[in-house]
């Protein structure tokens, strides 16, 4: 009897060790297989994201010398004109514009009576706030001072990392930001690189630096830039050329 007991005892140490290991073998599988996937998807959107720019920079090189270009933002349309004298910096917001890089980010920092800033992909993703601001599409620009080129009310300028870590005064690749105050700004002409203007829309600038900040100058609620896209001639020609827009507007 007890060599029985102890066979069937044995038998259902064996029974749930073997359905223990398969039990782990199909998570383990499971975990590969979601593992696999994200990979999958990883790459996908690399792709393209890697086709879209591919296809905006083509079209960049058609475009106008200056081409126009309109910051579609939560609280209204700002227009601005990029400077020819800059190519370096107009060809990569162009190209950013043109491919969506922009689509959903937020204005990250603003300060009264100074500047709006935006332009970091980190700011789609709400769990990384704490590092708003330190975020590109990993690569910088060269700088491209041109004297005539200052910060006046409404110019548009890439915001970068300070002198000490960044002796060179290279631009980050995609975060700028746009002038309120010239006055306040003044200071920054030769040390940024300004590369485009407000042509419409110097009252939305002005509507945005006035909304209620937190300790680190974010605005409380969030001041979205919906998209950047093509405005008049250079939407003709960007269009005429396979672009299409990224985003559907609301009416």
């Amino acid at each position: 009897m007890r060599n029985l007991m102890f066979k069937a005892l044995v038998v259902a140490a064996a029974a749930t060790m073997v359905i223990g290991c398969n039990n782990a073998a199909k998570k383990a599988a499971a975990e590969a297989a979601a593992e696999q996937a994200r990979q999958d998807s990883i790459a996908a959107a690399n792709k393209l994201k890697e086709t879209k720019e591919q296809k905006a920079m083509e079209i960049v090189k058609l475009l106008p010398e200056e081409p126009e270009f309109d910051i579609i933002t939560s609280m209204g349309t700002i227009t601005v004109k990029l400077y020819s004298k800059t190519p370096k910096h107009r060809d990569n917001f162009a190209k950013l514009a043109l491919s969506g890089f922009y689509d959903g980010l937020l204005f990250h920092r603003v300060i009264n009576g100074f500047m709006i800033q935006g332009g970091d992909p980190l700011t789609s993703m709400p769990q990384e706030a704490a590092n708003y601001g330190k975020g590109g599409p990993g690569y910088t620009i060269p700088a491209e001072f041109v004297k005539e080129y200052t910060h006046k009310k409404g110019a548009l300028a890439a915001a970068r990392k300070g002198d000490v870590a960044n002796p060179m005064k290279e631009s980050s690749g995609s975060q700028f930001y746009i002038v309120q105050d010239e006055r306040a700004c003044a200071q920054l002409d030769g040390g940024y690189t300004v590369y485009g203007e407000t042509i419409k829309g110097l009252d939305i600038i002005d509507r945005i630096a006035k909304v209620a900040t937190d300790g680190k100058d974010r605005p409380v609620m969030d001041v979205r830039i919906e998209t950047i896209q093509p405005s008049g001639e250079t939407a003709e020609i960007a269009r005429a050329n396979g672009w299409k827009s990224t985003v559907t507007l609301g009416n």
